[in-house]
């Protein structure tokens, strides 16, 4: 019986090896990825620079129905987590209007079961979930896509 388990855990240990020489050292000649570039999956990639975020404060328009608005300004270093919103020292309904910040959407004041709170919804609280801040980057990849005739493009 040892016999037998130490055969299996040296079989075990000799089939990762075995798959790892069939691995090729480089990407097959012509192969490129648009994130990766000609590097082989096994290289490192070194991502481009940052540059400094839009910070416009300029409504874009949405591409799709449903699309949650972008940030057009900077956030990073913004506390968002369960004791403090950073985003709502601006954007909370009984503050906008001295910031001149959009308002947070009614949508965000419905708990899952359709009740409508007089505070955000837990659900709706952490905003980089769903809304994003812009950086002036090029595409990785090319996109066709068209937005629908219906797709309201200045809708808070």
């Amino acid at each position: 019986m040892n016999h037998c388990l130490t055969l299996l855990l040296a079989a075990a240990m000799a089939l990762p090896a075995a798959l790892m020489a069939q691995t090729p050292a480089s990407a097959p000649a012509g192969f490129t990825d648009a994130a990766r570039g000609p590097m082989p999956i096994t290289g490192t990639t070194t991502p481009p620079r940052l540059t400094n975020s839009v910070n416009d404060d300029r409504r874009l328009p949405r591409n799709y129905d449903q699309q949650p608005p972008v940030i057009p300004h900077r956030v990073d270093g913004y506390q968002v987590d369960r004791n403090f919103n950073k985003c709502l020292d601006c954007h909370a309904r009984e503050k906008s209007a001295f910031s001149g910040a959009v308002p947070v959407s009614n949508t965000h004041y419905i708990d899952r079961d359709g009740k409508v709170l007089d505070r955000i919804s837990t659900r709706r609280y952490f905003c980089q979930q769903c809304h994003v801040a812009q950086e002036p980057v090029a595409p990785i990849t090319g996109n066709r896509f068209q937005g629908t005739a219906t797709t309201p493009k200045t809708t808070p």
